[in-house]
Order: structure tokens, then sequence, then C-alpha cells
């Protein structure tokens, strides 16, 4: 008796272990959570995608006919790159960096349409979409005076062009620009030519300051040279005995704070005398 008891009782228990591990699992197969910052569109087997979306917290689904998409609705960053052709057919490397986000109310479209990998099946393409028609639209020169007015046509056109998606962007800007080698040598040959053309410039100024400066020199001489010539024929040679003169005192006070020994001779040459000594 004491046996039969023993595995009738073990029997029981081993009963209500098996049930409430079944209604354990029943009951945590028949939730789900959402995060902060998440999402969730309901799939039921019988009914399809339903029409509404699920905040955040633990809810209740029904095992094996609902199955729970969870979407991470937070801001997320997306960086492509684009070759694209200007208008004067050079060829420019861009990279562009978006903020992108779900359209909350719009989930369920999401899912039935595109998936949980939306952003990436959707935001390259038209991505480079919008790339080549904006940067089709100025030369390459002007991708880089009107960087503002570029970087606000590729946003506007990009925002409008995801929201056909039910993607929204938060911001969306051109973080890279580079041009091909054949427009990068151009553009120095260029910059090379201007210095030389500036240099050959101020050579040309130079000379120019320097003919003017020799004939105003050239004048000068030829008036001063005039004015002396009309004293000359107008008051006799005075003038030029007069300079003669005051000449000859300067050389004589010259000589005589010199050390050496000097002397005048009487007639018209000027003779020094060295120190007798040496």
């Amino acid at each position: 008796m004491g046996s039969q008891a023993a595995v009738s009782l073990l029997t029981n228990v081993a009963r209500a272990a098996f049930g409430l591990g079944a209604a354990a699992t029943l009951l945590n197969s028949s939730l789900y959570t959402v995060d902060g910052g998440q999402r969730a569109v309901l799939f039921d087997r019988f009914r399809g995608i339903l029409d509404e979306t699920v905040g955040e917290g633990t809810h209740f689904l029904i095992p094996w006919v609902q199955k729970p998409y969870i979407f991470d609705i937070r801001t997320r960053p997306h960086t492509f790159s684009s070759i694209s052709g200007t208008k004067d057919l050079q060829m420019v490397n861009l990279t562009l960096r978006v903020l992108s986000r779900p359209d909350t109310a719009r989930l369920p479209v999401i899912v039935q349409n595109l998936g949980l990998e939306y952003d990436e099946k959707v935001l390259p393409s038209i991505g480079n979409e919008v790339l080549k028609a904006v940067v089709a639209q100025f030369n390459a020169d002007q991708l880089l005076t009107e960087r503002p007015h570029v970087s606000a046509l590729a946003r506007e056109s990009l925002i409008r062009r995801a929201k056909d998606f039910n993607i929204l962007l938060d911001d969306v800007a051109i973080t890279h620009l580079s041009y091909g080698h054949e427009f990068s040598r151009a553009v120095e040959q260029k910059q090379v030519a201007q210095q030389e053309a500036e240099r050959s410039k101020f050579v040309v100024m130079k000379a120019e300051q320097e003919r003017r400066a020799a004939i105003i020199r050239a004048e000068g001489e030829s008036e001063s040279a005039k004015l002396i010539s009309d004293a000359t024929a107008s008051a006799g040679t005075g003038l030029i005995e007069l300079r003669r003169i005051e000449a000859s005192r300067e050389v004589a006070s010259t000589l005589a704070k010199s050390p050496n020994v000097a002397y005048l001779p009487g007639g018209k040459n000027l003779l020094m005398a060295l120190n007798a000594s040496r």
C-alpha cells in the first residue's frame, strides 16, 4: 500500500508540474514586449497585417495565430556615395548623410510593402536618383560656390521622394565632394596660369613705372639745364665763377682738417702733399 501511495503522489506531482509548465509556456508565448523607442505591428494568420500600431510596454497576443513585427522608430544615420555628372560633363563623387525614421502611423503599410529593412531598400536608390538629378543642374565649379543651394535642393527633393515610401528625413547633408583627376589637374593648371598672368602684369606695371620715372627725371634734368643756360645767357659767367669759388673754399676747408700736410700753389692746379715722413 505504501509504495502505491508514493507512486500516486509522484504521478500527481508530475502532472501538476507538467500542467504548470504548459501554462507558463502558454503565458510566455502570449506576451511580447515593446521597448522604448520602438513600435510593433501584429500579423494575424486570418486577417493579415492589422491596421493598428502597438506602443511601448507588454502586450498580449494569440499564440501561433498572431506574430509581432518590432520597429525601431528612433532616428538613424545613413551614408551613401554617388558618382554623378555635372552640367558641363564633369564627374564628381558626392557623399550624402541622412537621418531617417519611419512614419509611425504608416508602419503597417511599410511592413506590407517593404518589410523591416525598409531603409536599406529605399534610401540608397532614391539618394542616388536625387543626387544625379540635382548635380546635373549645376556646373562643376558651381557645386563649390553654391554649395548651400545645392544642399538645400538635394534636401527638399530627397525629403519629398522619401515621403512617398512613408519615411521621414530629419536632416540631409552633403558631407564630401571631390572631382575627377582630369578636372583637378585642369583647376591646378588654371591657378598656375592665373599666377603667371598676375606676375606678368606686375612686371609690365613695374616697367611702365620705371619708364615714367626715367622720363620725369630726364625732363627735370633738361629743365634744370635750360634754366642754367638761361641764367648764364642773361647774367654772364658770374654765377659759374661764384660756384667755383664756393667749391674751392669747401675743398680748402676739408684739406685744412686733414692730418696730412696740404698746400695750395698759385696756379690753377690743386696739389696735395702727403706727410713728408712717409
